[in-house]
């Protein structure tokens, strides 16, 4: 993984394009689809924290298959813990380490190491960004913060995507609120009902 002139050509780029969404599953999708072609991953996939579920929900993912994605539920307490811990967790070998969930799955997957970094926006842990090799990877210190750098970038883009909605959906209810309690204004203009044969000047106020 580690270049650094990839490093900062991709953040500019990922950077760049997600300032002109609108959606938080666009932001995810594209922060996704980015990070796994420009660090050649096996993949990448954004969870959301479910606070009722206690789940771990994917938002977007780029490279892996249906099946794997549907392979079941990710808890939160129990899978992990880049999401709850708010630490960035390298796992070498999928097949040998207890906090993978679905070893199997990834074995069939043609997963070898992840690397998850949680997703912190406003200090609050939101969700989780998760990259994928092919080959066992010793993740460097330098892979880990540029992920964790992605990570910031997409949780700060997502939370300002929801604030957008938000004030649009504020902004319309306010309008429909306005439509309903607003009546014609009582005011006589000053040509209002006057005929076209009056002298205009009984209409200068």
């Amino acid at each position: 993984m580690e270049n650094h002139t990839i490093y900062y050509d991709t953040i500019t780029r990922l950077t760049t394009a997600i300032s002109h969404c609108k959606d938080p599953e666009e932001v995810a999708l594209i922060t996704a689809e980015s990070v796994k072609t420009a660090f050649k991953l096996k993949g990448c996939s954004i969870f959301i924290v479910d606070r009722e579920s206690r789940e771990l929900g994917l938002v977007a993912s780029f490279g892996l298959s249906d099946e794997y994605l549907n392979k079941g539920p990710i808890h939160f307490m129990q899978t992990i813990n880049e999401a709850k811990d708010a630490v960035p967790v390298a796992i070498y070998d999928v097949m040998d380490d207890p906090r993978i969930e679905y070893p199997q799955e990834a074995k069939n997957e043609g997963i070898a190491s992840l690397l998850g970094v949680p997703i912190i926006s406003h200090d609050k842990i939101i969700g989780a960004l998760r990259v994928y090799t092919e080959k066992p990877w010793e993740f460097s210190l330098n892979d880990i913060t540029i992920i964790q750098a992605v990570a910031l970038i997409c949780g700060m883009a997502m939370d300002m995507c929801r604030m957008y909605k938000g004030y649009k959906t504020s902004i319309e209810i306010l309008k429909n609120m306005r439509g309903k309690n607003s009546y014609g204004s009582k005011k006589w203009t000053p040509h209002e009902g006057v005929p076209t044969s009056v002298d205009p000047s009984i209409c200068d106020y």
